[in-house]
């Protein structure tokens, strides 16, 4: 998404807030979070990644069916992970995100090739992919408090030839 979009959906996003007497600090700074936080995955920087997390943060998968807690577990079983079975990822945001208060929503692409070993030890299929999904967002004093991923995991196996 480029910068004058996001500036003018943040603008947007704080008019329609302060038109409806709402809080407008979760629309003055959660979008723009947001993609710098993608911003950072797409630069395979894990630990910028993982610095927009809470300590205490919440990362569901739908597809894994039970959440990962903590920066620190979060950073090494989805980001590091993710970021070494598939080197070339590429996480594009679809369009603009929904923002609700505290909760930040939108539709994504994943792309990549899985060219690394995955953390559980599933060998690198050398398989191009991409699957879409969205993601729910709750932003606590700036950070990231919970993350969750929802998307069609069995299509993604299907096109690594895992299933």
């Amino acid at each position: 998404m480029k910068r004058r979009a996001i500036l003018a959906a943040l603008g947007g996003i704080c008019l329609a807030s302060a038109l409806a007497g709402m809080p407008a600090y979760a629309a003055d700074q959660t979008p723009l979070a947001i993609v710098q936080y993608l911003a950072a995955w797409n630069a395979h920087d894990a630990a910028k990644a993982a610095s927009y997390f809470d300590e205490k943060v919440s990362y569901y998968d739908a597809s894994v069916g039970k959440p990962t807690v903590g920066k620190a577990e979060a950073k090494a079983a989805v980001i590091d992970n993710v970021m070494t079975a598939v080197p070339d990822l590429k996480w594009m945001m679809r369009g603009d995100p929904i923002v609700s208060g505290n909760k930040v929503s939108f539709a994504w692409t994943f792309t990549g090739t899985n060219s690394g070993v995955w953390a559980d030890g599933t060998a690198a299929t050398n398989k191009s992919f991409s699957f879409d999904g969205a993601s729910v967002f709750v932003i606590e004093k700036g950070a990231i408090k919970q993350q969750s991923d929802y998307y069609d995991a069995l299509g993604f196996y299907k096109q690594l030839g895992l299933m």
